[in-house]
């Protein structure tokens, strides 16, 4: 019967293969959609991996730097970097905004990056072309996700940038590719509020009654001062001495600095566990939606192709053929559709779908793996439907 399967299939070839294509088509769109959440996963760990950290110190309470907004002063990396099994303390911020670049805009995640050398943590710990930055001012290095190239001038809030360095993989947990200024640029950029808006709160500070008290000489100035400085940051990045166990430092932090510490395990947690959670359930939903359109489509061309050999059949039971077998033929061609299917998803996944998406896209092979097992699974019970119709056939239609 494995004879009279092939030839059945190579009766009709062609609507064979064009139903396999189709199906490869749908079966390529899923395994895409399981690559787009590994990407998700990846993008998170690439971030915590890039940052060189091993704690974040970020403001009490918050789920910062990457999931909620996190404050604290920018002289706080002093008191951490004196404490027992700190190596390194470095101030970061975040911003994610649109960049202008000519008429062009990208939206990327501002990083502002202390003065330093490579291996101080929130650098890039590597380049793919130029250098990195030496000046206190005006110089970014840019993920080449964002399409920018070396000498190219970006404006960010009121200042411009020139592009120094490019590295690769340097992104948000969102996808979006990082570009990393100075620190005290990218305070401005944040924090820093415009002039009108600095006039506006002068004029509603010196109209407040509190601030014309006789007793209360130079606390106006005082609070003009502080509505005008950008003296913060999102976070201070923590690499301990060998060692030190990272729970016990961070302890040590939060007890003296009453400050939420992160360790990278717990990091990750928030970034894939809260950050991305709702986006990995969205793309569950579509594979579970997927899978079923697959397996409804894979069980209509079988039962459809069954029915059309109803005579063929019936011919079989005449000569004594046994159930099983016509069984097990019905069933190779389903698994022959599911072969050609998942080939060409792969195919078109690997070469098409992934490279001209948005988003990164992780193809693991384990993935494909199981999506080969999964594939195989939905042949085999969409055949069951033809199966049952091919059973039920009188051999005495043969003959009528």
């Amino acid at each position: 019967m494995i004879s009279l399967a092939g030839r059945d299939i190579m009766h009709a070839w062609g609507k064979f293969v064009f139903t396999g294509v189709g199906l490869g088509l749908l079966i390529g769109v899923t395994l895409s959609m399981a690559g787009i959440y590994r990407g998700m996963i990846d993008d998170a760990k690439v971030l915590l991996d890039n940052s060189s950290a091993d704690l974040w110190v970020v403001q009490k309470d918050t789920l910062g730097p990457y999931a909620e907004p996190s404050s604290i002063y920018e002289d706080t990396w002093r008191s951490i970097r004196g404490m027992p099994g700190v190596a390194r303390a470095a101030n970061v911020t975040y911003l994610t905004m649109q960049v202008r670049e000519g008429q062009r805009d990208v939206r990327a995640m501002i990083t502002g990056i202390t003065a330093g050398e490579p291996g101080t943590p929130g650098w890039p710990p590597y380049l793919v072309a130029g250098r990195q930055i030496t000046r206190g001012h005006y110089e970014a290095v840019a993920d080449i996700a964002s399409g920018f190239r070396l000498g190219e001038r970006l404006h960010i809030r009121r200042n411009h940038y020139t592009v120094v360095g490019l590295t690769r993989r340097m992104v948000s947990s969102g996808g979006d590719p990082m570009v990393f200024i100075p620190l005290k640029d990218a305070q401005e950029a944040q924090f820093l509020k415009d002039n009108d808006a600095i006039l506006q709160q002068r004029r509603r500070s010196a109209a407040n009654p509190a601030f014309n008290k006789p007793g209360s000489p130079g606390l106006l100035d005082a609070v003009i001062a502080s509505q005008s400085s950008n003296a913060y940051v999102n976070a201070v990045l923590v690499q301990i001495n060998a060692g030190y166990g990272v729970d016990e430092v961070a302890e040590s932090i939060r007890r003296w600095k009453r400050l939420t510490v992160y360790t990278r395990s717990q990091m990750e947690e928030i970034l894939v566990g809260k950050l991305i959670a709702t986006s990995a359930k969205q793309i569950g939903m579509f594979l579970v939606i997927l899978s079923i359109v697959s397996a409804a489509i894979v069980a209509f061309i079988i039962y459809t192709l069954t029915l059309g050999k109803i005579r063929e059949i019936a011919v079989l039971k005449l000569i004594g053929t046994r159930n099983r077998t016509i069984a097990a033929m019905i069933l190779q061609q389903a698994l022959a559709l599911g072969v050609i299917g998942f080939v060409v998803g792969k195919i078109s996944a690997t070469l098409f779908m992934a490279p001209i998406f948005p988003k990164y896209v992780l193809l693991e092979p384990l993935d494909s793996v199981i999506g080969f097992m999964v594939v195989m699974l939905i042949c085999v019970l969409s055949s069951i439907i033809a199966i049952r119709a091919a059973l039920k056939v009188d051999p005495a239609e043969a003959i009528g």
